[in-house]
């Protein structure tokens, strides 16, 4: 096995089954001494007897991703016990699933809590020691819904896209301290998929499948700002992407000229990966001081 993670600590939330269970798992073989992370510590002290079995080191934390105090005292208490933190996987979440007419503000509110802001909090508790040792790799769990939409999962969906902005920004800001920052989108069978699909389209969607891909992200070669997708042993990447588009200048018709363009402007032939937000001012004022200079 070519990626050692010996010597690194891991933190798995949501990790006392299904998809977080494989992860931790699977960094616990590499080696990495795991933070086996639940918001129920029975299970997650589960897993950390299977980590421990298999001779690696592992330790259990009972904790809700949304208890702020709580996220900061496992951290404490980590930091305590190895000394360092170099690996995170926010893997912790929930479904309400609903269409937007029957959904109640309070489980859109507690799907963002769980997935975005718990994200946020585990992060925000991790931040300041990665940059310290200039080192850490995070790992945001972002789904299909949240890139491509899924119906009845607006708060899903949006909560998953959040994640892929943030990821974004994070990437950025932690690079000059040797911080990578990715996203992993998912398709595995779990206790949050059940009743969502048959048993013929989750056949073979083993979460075990999926960890490969934490395992590469957690590695000391993993790329930066990645969108990576796994699932039934496949892999893909995920792009936000620009098009060319088309330059209309101001006045009146501008609008009426843009509807009857618009298949123009959605074409992907020479569409580019922006390195950073600024890069569509870029493109933009580009293209006015081209038409200006050509005038």
């Amino acid at each position: 096995m070519g990626i050692d993670l010996s010597n690194r600590v891991a933190i798995v939330t949501g990790a006392g089954a299904g998809l977080g269970a494989a992860h931790a798992l699977a960094l616990g073989r590499r080696g990495a001494k795991v933070v086996v992370s639940d918001v129920n510590a029975e299970a997650a002290a589960a897993v950390c007897a299977q980590i421990e079995a298999d001779g690696g080191e592992a330790m259990a934390v009972g904790v809700s991703v949304t208890d702020r105090a709580g996220v900061q005292a496992m951290c404490e208490a980590v930091l305590a016990r190895w000394g360092r933190i170099d690996i995170l996987v926010n893997n912790a979440g929930v479904l309400r699933d609903k269409t937007f007419a029957k959904m109640s503000l309070d489980d859109f509110q507690l799907v963002l809590d769980v997935h975005l802001m718990g994200s946020v909090n585990c992060t925000k508790a991790v931040w300041d020691v990665m940059r310290a040792q200039n080192y850490g790799r995070i790992i945001f769990t972002t789904s299909s819904s949240g890139l491509y939409g899924n119906f009845g999962q607006s708060n899903y969906s949006a909560a998953k896209m959040g994640l892929v902005g943030l990821m974004q920004t994070l990437a950025l800001e932690g690079e000059r301290n040797g911080i990578r920052v990715n996203c992993l989108a998912p398709s595995a069978a779990t206790g949050m998929t059940n009743g969502l699909y048959t048993a013929e389209d989750l056949a073979g969607l083993d979460p075990s499948l999926v960890s490969p891909a934490v395992v590469v992200l957690a590695s000391e070669d993993a790329p930066t700002r990645a969108v990576l997708l796994a699932g039934a042993g496949s892999f893909e990447q995920a792009h936000v992407t620009m098009t060319e588009g088309v330059y209309l200048g101001a006045g009146e018709a501008v609008a009426d000229t843009l509807l009857q363009r618009l298949p123009e402007v959605a074409r992907r032939d020479r569409e580019t990966v922006p390195d950073r937000g600024e890069a569509q001012y870029r493109h933009e004022v580009g293209k006015l001081v081209a038409r200006t200079e050509a005038a």
